[in-house]
């Protein structure tokens, strides 16, 4: 670690991009997203974009005349419209009051009386039938209000209970309440019968429909309280309930209530180490054993699945560059998630054509392929499971357990050394992070606080009013190692290391962080023209992306960090890091 801690032309050409190309063959796309070489393969060019050509010549009347959905309207190269039209939304009052009481206990802010009476007002008149459409409230979204309400009353700081303009509110409205919601939620509101004190029996008396409701429920009492639960105890509730099946957009087996005030309850009390486990391991058998590939270096990379809403994303464009010197990279994610609905891999492969539907098996041959040597799996082939989640995601408002322990996954081994890369935020959750790459066997881990949580560290100079909490830039991690003083863990000698880095201590020039405000077509901009070797802030934050992490994770031939860095820019001045990207896109749809 001494060398970090104590620092010391291509035929393919890139044009701007404005629109996406979502056709399997790129080549042959109508819209503007196309590879093409000089020598009649792939290039890039530049189409009106077809959302703004139809909204140029049709008012709103004719569209609707038409019957054209919003979906066709849409522009693919902003992340938000990666949302799934058939989810229905979550009504915004109550959205807005869950985001700010169900969180932690020191981060929850209690609701004026002015507030509280009118999402309480907007809960009633929702569940009596009095309102329509989007401005309904979910099951999804009752389940969680009221479980923030039980939990911050039973277990939070004084400072964070109800505030006395809640109390006053919820008085005027439980009567009304305890006539009008169902069993499951009077539960969830008052699971012992001793907050509301009317006596209520519901909650006490509660026991759930069939067996399924009948562990979560009792899981339940205990997170209500404040608690936490066993290792199998959690296991046990998610496999009995997932994956969640629909009909007319409802679940047709579990309660929606329950279910979420279940996520959102353990992440308020801040799950324990064997809960997160829980999360983590729940569905690794899901579809079998895990193919294995055979490489001798795997980097598994876990990019916060909600993706990045205002800065360069660069993960992807790493990938490719470490795969020009045998570092092999998996990434995983999904199209769309909430809250955030940012900008993640999977659109922006979908936008340079590339195929996203790929089986484990065939992302396996993707690393094993020495042309590509990367591959990127969805949540949607790998964990159908928790892939039927999202929607209930968007309703809960705040990010579940799951939102840790999806980016800590396996889901292709490899048959040499395995490495896991991490983004996190907020602090507390770097440690258990690191525990569960360990409880994975990997060689090596790595959590970094790039910019908005996600892995990009970052060039820009560090602000003087930073807030509380870990720098950008800051990285934790481990690396096996057979010396003596290294710590030994489930039998294994791990080297431990801790540090924030500065990229002007490797020759960096600081610079301000490109912005693609959820454009994901700016995004692929930045990295398009990086890959084809134009020097700039988007050049360097691959670079020192691909350069440290090589480093830090013990690689071969990154010893040195200087060295790790200059072969970063070597894989891209030469052109090779474009060719393996272009080669993703192509034999992506050639696997079978």
């Amino acid at each position: 670690m001494r060398a970090l801690l104590s620092p010391e032309s291509s035929s393919l050409y890139f044009t701007s991009i404005n629109i996406v190309s979502r056709d399997p063959n790129p080549c042959r796309s109508r819209t503007s997203l196309y590879f093409l070489k000089r020598d009649g393969g792939c290039r890039l060019i530049r189409r009106k974009p077809r959302s703004t050509a139809v909204k140029a010549v049709l008012d709103s009347a004719t569209i609707e005349e038409l019957g054209l959905k919003e979906s066709d309207m849409r522009n693919p190269a902003i992340s938000s419209t990666y949302r799934r039209s058939m989810l229905p939304k979550p009504n915004q009052t109550v959205l807005e009051a869950q985001a700010r009481i169900c969180t932690g206990p020191t981060q929850t802010r209690p609701l004026s009386e002015e507030q509280a009476f009118k999402v309480l007002d907007t809960i009633l008149r929702s569940v009596r039938g009095e309102l329509k459409d989007e401005e309904q409230v979910s099951k999804a979204q009752i389940g969680a209000f009221f479980a923030g309400m039980t939990i911050r009353a039973n277990s939070f700081p004084e400072e964070t209970q109800w505030s006395e303009g809640e109390r006053r509110a919820m008085n005027l409205f439980w009567p009304l309440l305890l006539r009008a919601l169902p069993p499951d939620v009077i539960f969830i509101a008052d699971p012992e019968g001793s907050i509301m004190g009317l006596g209520n029996s519901v909650g006490p008396q509660f026991i759930g429909n069939g067996t399924t409701e009948m562990r979560l429920v009792g899981a339940l009492r205990e997170i209500l309280a404040g608690g936490h639960l066993g290792y199998e105890e959690v296991q046990g509730v998610l496999k009995d309930v997932l994956p969640l099946k629909f009909e007319d957009g409802k679940s047709t087996g579990v309660s929606e209530s329950l279910l979420s005030a279940f996520l959102i309850g353990q992440r308020m009390n801040r799950e324990t180490d064997r809960e997160l486990k829980a999360y983590c391991l729940a569905f690794d058998d899901e579809l079998g054993p895990a193919p294995v590939a055979d490489v001798s270096s795997l980097t598994h990379y876990g990019e916060p699945y909600d993706g990045n809403t205002r800065f360069f994303r660069s993960t992807l464009f790493v990938a490719a560059v470490r795969s020009c010197y045998g570092e092999s990279s998996l990434l995983h994610g999904v199209e769309w998630m909430p809250p955030k609905g940012g900008v993640t891999e999977e659109q922006m492969l979908n936008f340079m054509g590339a195929n996203t539907n790929l089986s484990l098996h065939q992302a396996k041959e993707l690393i094993e392929d020495e042309e590509v040597g990367f591959a990127y799996i969805s949540q949607r082939e790998a964990r159908p499971s928790l892939y039927s989640l999202i929607g209930l995601r968007e309703h809960i408002k705040k990010r579940p357990p799951l939102a840790t322990t999806e980016k800590v996954q396996q889901f292709i081994r490899a048959k040499g050394k395995e490495s896991i890369v991490a983004g996190f935020y907020h602090e507390g959750y770097e440690e258990p992070l690191l525990m569960l790459m360990k409880r994975r066997g990997v060689h090596s881990g790595l959590v970094v606080k790039g910019e908005e949580g996600a892995l990009s560290m970052t060039t820009r100079l560090r602000s003087a009013s930073t807030s509380k909490g870990f720098p950008v830039n800051y990285c934790s991690g481990f690396r096996s190692v057979g010396t003596e003083t290294a710590c030994k863990e489930d039998g294994v000698s791990h080297q431990s290391f801790r540090l924030e880095v500065n990229a002007m201590d490797y020759g960096f020039e600081p610079t301000d962080t490109p912005r693609t405000d959820r454009s994901v077509s700016k995004n692929i901009e930045l990295g398009l023209a990086s890959l084809h070797g134009q020097k700039g802030p988007a050049y360097d934050r691959i670079v020192l992306n691909a350069g440290i992490v090589d480093h830090l994770l013990g690689c071969d031939g990154a010893e040195d960090v200087t060295i790790a860095l200059d072969r970063a820019r070597e894989a891209i001045d030469s052109g090779k890091a474009l060719k393996k990207l272009l080669n993703y896109i192509k034999v992506s749809h050639k696997l079978k």
